[in-house]
């Protein structure tokens, strides 16, 4: 006797029309983003934007375009391409969007057009977090994570080569525009007077353009020396710059100030790994839920100009200061803690390279006797393996580990620093929505087992 299977009809026509909640169960997090989207957060910033038309279709519905981007980022999908292609062939998308598939263009545009909206999204995103218990100012650990510009750092030149390079590709380029010239003329003789005489060979057009983009990263240099000069101490018409320059005249970069031709406004930093074309993210973290409290970018490579940014946009966005605070030795300086002292908050901060099995090690910033630092070094002492600073590492580090290596955001996609540090927002606004969801999951688990 043959096994008996179930039938396989692909091309049956239902005869009723099938609901998305059939084909994704109950509880998914796909529901409870969109969930959270339609009914809990504020969209007015965005709903603003559209005026009403008269003409053409009507565009897809803003709280829709917010969910599929949000769940998207939660999925670690975050090229507008992927993303279409996602609505397309991902059940878990159609819950979202409702069998809605907009093309890859539309998504873009959206995100770009919205971008400091989606950012605002950050506190709305927090507030349910504080309201659902999770987002709380007891413990709170600070660091900074390297991130990847969408740029090369082999697409940066210094200043030093600029003016190098300069002269030489303007004389060549110059060179190069004669013998174009004297082709089209022999041309001319050779084809007629028909064919176009002033095309110029691309490999001029591309020299041109490089040169082009060199003079101006130089002189974006030059305009970002002088700034400086000319904020730096003014003392009977000497400026505070090299040795016999006055403030008349302008200030020269330093010969290693580099430029990214690409992404401008990015800068080299150094990670553990090399040297990478970037930015600095910044993130405070609720040492009982890993949510994010307060988020920033930095251009800065060095997390020590930090604390007091950092300090304001926590209090920004919660209304408050931490009872305690926690921070690696990059962070550590006289001035950063006097803006611990300031606010009243419970600080323990690294005053030098922790060394396996050691609360603190003297470093570079240990601190000379009544100091800030040197009091901070003494009380990390006292507070031995058992003390507060344990929490810093088990607490920051694993959010950037889920950020960066659980949903793979390695790069930015956008360019420039305002694009970016949106971007980030966004990527913080992502991270707390999935433990404001997983927490309504357990709390929906613990109401079943208990009915």
């Amino acid at each position: 006797m043959s096994k008996t299977f179930l039938p396989w009809h692909v091309d049956d026509v239902w005869l009723l029309p099938a609901s998305i909640h059939d084909f994704v169960p109950a509880g998914h997090v796909a529901h409870l983003i969109r969930d959270v989207v339609r009914n809990e957060v504020d969209q007015s910033a965005i709903v603003s934007a559209y005026v009403e038309e008269a003409r053409g279709a009507p565009p897809y519905h803003p709280g829709m375009m917010v969910a599929l981007v949000l769940y998207a980022y939660s999925q670690g999908v975050y090229s507008s391409r992927r993303i279409a292609r996602g609505c397309e062939e991902r059940l878990d998308f159609a819950a979202v969007t409702g069998m809605q598939c907009p093309d890859f263009r539309t998504i873009s545009d959206f995100r770009k057009r919205h971008l400091e909206a989606l950012k605002g999204l950050f506190v709305e995103v927090l507030r349910l977090c504080r309201e659902a218990g999770l987002a709380k100012l007891g413990h709170l650990a600070l660091d900074g994570t390297k991130i990847k510009a969408n740029a090369s750092k082999h697409k940066a030149m210094s200043y030093g080569r600029m003016v190098e390079a300069e002269p030489k590709l303007a004389a060549e380029v110059e060179d190069w525009m004669k013998k174009a010239v004297q082709t089209d003329a022999a041309e001319d003789g050779e084809h007629g007077v028909q064919r176009r005489g002033d095309e110029m060979p691309e490999w001029v057009a591309n020299k041109q353009k490089r040169l082009a983009k060199i003079r101006e990263a130089k002189a974006a240099l030059e305009a970002e020396a002088q700034a400086a000069e000319n904020n730096g101490p003014v003392d009977g018409g000497d400026a505070g710059g090299p040795a016999g320059q006055t403030a008349a005249t302008p200030a020269k970069p330093a010969d290693k100030a580099q430029r990214n031709f690409t992404d401008a406004e990015s800068r080299i930093m150094k990670t553990k790994d090399g040297f990478i074309q970037g930015y600095n993210a910044q993130a405070a973290v609720d040492a009982s839920s890993q949510v994010i409290v307060a988020q920033d970018l930095s251009q800065n490579g060095s997390d020590k100009q930090q604390m007091g940014p950092m300090l304001a946009a926590i209090e920004a966005a919660n209304g408050g200061n931490p009872e305690q605070l926690s921070a690696d030795a990059g962070y550590c300086s006289e001035d950063s803690l006097g803006k611990l002292s300031e606010r009243a908050i419970d600080g323990y901060v690294a005053t030098g390279r922790q060394k396996h099995g050691a609360a603190d090690a003297a470093g570079d910033n240990h601190g000379k006797p009544g100091t800030r630092t040197q009091a901070m070094r003494d009380k990390l002492r006292q507070g031995g393996f058992e003390g507060p600073y344990r929490l810093r590492k088990q607490t920051v580090e694993p959010v950037f580990g889920q950020i960066k290596q659980a949903r793979g955001f390695r790069q930015f996609l956008l360019r420039g620093f305002a694009k970016a540090r949106a971007e980030w927002s966004l990527l913080c606004t992502v991270h707390n929505l999935l433990k404001l969801v997983a927490e309504r999951r357990r709390l929906q688990l613990l109401v079943v087992e208990a009915g």
